[in-house]
C-alpha cells in the first residue's frame, strides 16, 4: 500500500517530468526554426510567426483543458494530450513548405496546454502552506526551454534538422507512458459533476483575474517569447554559430525554469504581492539597459572631436539576461500563488484563463519582435517593447494593490 506522501511525491515528480518534455517540444522552433528559415529564405516576421505558431494553440487550449482537468481529472487529460501530439511532431520531418510547418506547428502547440492541466492536478495534492512550492517545482518544467537549446543543436549538427522532430516524437511517447505508470488519480480532486460549464466560467467576471492575466502575460509570455527569440538574437547581434548561440540563450531559459520552485517557496514565505512587485522592478531595470541600441556618437571637446561607442558586450548582456530569467522564474510562481489563494476550488479553470493570457503573450510577442526588427532594423527593439509592457504592469500593480491598500488602511 503506497502512502499519501509517496503518492504526492510521485505525482509531483512524474508531472514535472512530463511538463518539462512538453515545454521542450512546445518551443522546439526556437532552434529548429533557424535552419528552416535559411532553407525557405524567410524574413524576420515570417520567422517570428513560425516560432510562435505552436504557442498559439498551446495558449488557446489552456482554458478548455483546464476545465476538462477539473471535471475529469488531470491525469487522464494530460495523458491524452501528450499522446495526441506525437504524430504531428513526427510529421514535421517531412514538411517542405512554409504552410506545412505552420499547420503542423498548430497541432504540436497542444503540448503547451499541458500547463493548465498539470499545475491544477499537482496543486490539489498539497495543502495551502505547500502549494506555492509544489506549483513552483512543477513550473520548473519551463526548463524544457533550455533543454531544447542543448539537445536540438547537437541533433541538427550531427544528423540534420529532420531528425529533431523524429527523436522528439519518440521522447514524447515514452514520457506519456512513464507519466501514466508513476502518477495517481484522486476522485476527490474532481469538481462536482453537477457543476455546469457556465458556472465554472463565472470567474471570468472577476476583475482581479484580468490583473493576474496582465502580470502573467509578461512573466510567462515574455519568458516564452524571449526563449524563442534569443538564439537568433545572439547569432545576429554577436555573430555566434548555432550551438554557441543556443548555449548562451540557455542562460535565460534555464534559470527561468528551474528556479520557479524557489519562487514558489518565497511566495509561500513572503506573499505573492511582495515577490511580484520586486520581480517587475528587477525586469524594468534590466530591460532599460538592454533596450539601448549600439550607438556611436561624436562629442566636440577642447582638444577636438572624440568618438564614443555604447554597446553591451556578450558577457554583460548575458548577465542581465540571466538576472531577468531569475526574476521571471520567481514571477511565474508568485502569480500562481495569487491564484491558489483566491480560487482553491476552481483552480483548473482560473489557471487556464491566466495561462491562456500568458501563452497569447508568448505568441504575439515574437511576431512583434520580428515586425519591429523589419520596420526599425534595430535588434534591441524587442527589449524596448518588453520595457513598455513592464511599465504597464508596474502601474497596474501600484494603482490596484499598493495605492488601494493605503487608502483602505487610512
Amino acid at each position: 500500500m503506497i502512502s499519501d506522501n509517496m503518492k504526492k511525491g510521485q505525482v509531483l515528480a512524474s508531472s514535472t517530468a512530463a511538463f518539462t518534455i512538453c515545454f521542450m517540444i512546445w518551443i522546439m522552433f526556437a532552434v529548429l526554426g533557424i535552419p528552416i528559415k535559411e532553407m525557405l529564405s524567410l524574413n524576420e516576421t515570417q520567422f517570428g510567426l513560425l516560432a510562435a505558431t505552436p504557442i498559439l494553440t498551446g495558449s488557446l487550449t489552456r482554458l478548455p483543458l483546464g476545465v476538462l482537468g477539473d471535471r475529469f481529472g488531470g491525469r487522464i487529460v494530460l495523458l491524452l494530450l501528450m499522446l495526441s501530439t506525437t504524430v504531428p511532431i513526427y510529421l514535421i520531418s517531412y514538411a517542405t513548405e512554409y504552410w506545412q510547418f505552420l499547420l503542423l506547428g498548430l497541432f504540436v502547440g497542444l503540448a503547451g496546454g499541458s500547463f493548465s492541466v498539470g499545475i491544477a492536478y499537482v496543486a490539489k495534492w498539497f495543502d495551502k502552506q505547500h502549494q506555492g512550492f509544489a506549483m513552483g517545482v512543477f513550473g520548473a518544467g519551463n526548463a524544457g526551454a533550455a533543454l531544447t537549446k542543448f539537445v536540438a543543436p547537437v541533433i541538427i549538427v550531427s544528423l540534420g534538422w529532420q531528425m529533431v522532430p523524429k527523436i522528439y516524437a519518440g521522447i514524447m511517447l515514452i514520457m506519456a507512458v512513464l507519466f501514466w505508470l508513476f502518477s495517481f488519480d484522486n476522485p476527490k480532486h474532481k469538481i462536482n459533476s453537477n457543476t455546469s460549464l457556465k458556472q465554472q466560467l463565472q470567474v471570468l467576471k472577476d476583475p482581479q483575474i484580468w490583473r493576474y492575466c496582465q502580470y502573467y502575460s509578461f512573466v510567462f509570455g515574455g519568458y516564452v517569447a524571449l526563449a524563442l527569440w534569443m538564439t537568433k538574437y545572439y547569432i545576429g547581434e554577436y555573430g555566434f554559430d548555432l550551438k554557441t548561440a543556443a548555449i548562451f540563450a540557455a542562460a535565460f531559459s534555464l534559470p527561468g525554469g528551474v528556479l520557479r520552485a524557489l519562487g514558489g517557496w518565497l511566495s509561500d514565505k513572503y506573499g505573492a504581492h511582495c515577490i511580484t512587485w520586486w520581480v517587475m522592478w528587477v525586469c524594468w531595470i534590466c530591460l532599460f539597459i538592454m533596450s539601448y541600441p549600439e550607438t556611436e556618437f561624436i562629442i566636440k571637446t577642447v582638444q577636438g572631436p572624440k568618438t564614443f561607442n555604447i554597446h553591451l558586450n556578450a558577457s554583460i548582456f548575458t548577465a542581465l539576461l540571466f538576472t531577468m530569467g531569475v526574476a521571471m522564474a520567481f514571477g511565474k510562481a508568485s502569480v500562481y500563488k495569487y491564484i491558489s489563494e483566491a480560487y482553491p476550488d476552481n483552480m483548473g479553470t482560473v489557471s487556464g484563463i491566466v495561462g491562456l493570457a500568458g501563452g497569447l503573450g508568448g505568441f504575439v510577442l515574437p511576431i512583434m519582435f520580428g515586425a519591429l526588427l523589419d520596420l526599425t532594423q534595430i535588434r534591441t527593439s524587442a527589449f524596448m517593447l518588453m520595457y513598455a509592457i513592464t511599465c504597464v504592469s508596474l502601474l497596474l500593480m501600484y494603482f490596484t494593490e499598493i495605492k488601494r491598500a493605503h487608502i483602505i488602511s487610512s
